[in-house]
């Protein structure tokens, strides 16, 4: 799935996301700035917390409450290396069956997951973004 946005209608993605995951894990791809963590905003909101979204970026993961679930949500970008995601216990939160979102995923793709989801995410010109949704396994 492909989808053109912007800013105005971010909403709308994080519930055509939401309606089309095929797992309740989505790994978010994308550089600096290009509007990971306020995607996550929309999605947190969209499952049904009403709690401030930030990002995790020096606690590696905030915790939110939803109405039937728990949403993990990470930032990865300050990990290092593989060994110290398991040192937090990444692998417990990818297995708990509740919503884990991450940002910066390219450490722990070796960790055998299941199925999760795989949005990318690239800025226009325009300053709106395209969104590439993928399915693992395809």
């Amino acid at each position: 799935m492909k989808l053109t946005y912007t800013l105005d209608n971010i909403n709308n993605v994080a519930k055509e996301i939401i309606n089309n995951a095929t797992s309740k894990t989505i790994f978010l791809y994308g550089d600096m700035g290009v509007g990971k963590t306020t995607l996550v905003k929309s999605l947190v909101e969209y499952l049904g917390s009403n709690e401030e979204v930030s990002s995790p970026t020096f606690s590696i993961v905030n915790e939110y409450e939803a109405k039937e679930n728990l949403i993990y949500h990470f930032d990865l970008y300050r990990i290092n290396n593989l060994e110290e995601a398991f040192s937090f216990g990444i692998e417990d939160y990818l297995y708990s069956n509740e919503w884990v979102i991450v940002e910066w995923p390219e450490l722990i793709e070796d960790i055998e997951i299941e199925q999760y989801n795989r949005i990318e995410i690239e800025l226009n010109e325009d300053n709106s973004r395209t969104l590439t949704l993928n399915f693992k396994p395809n």
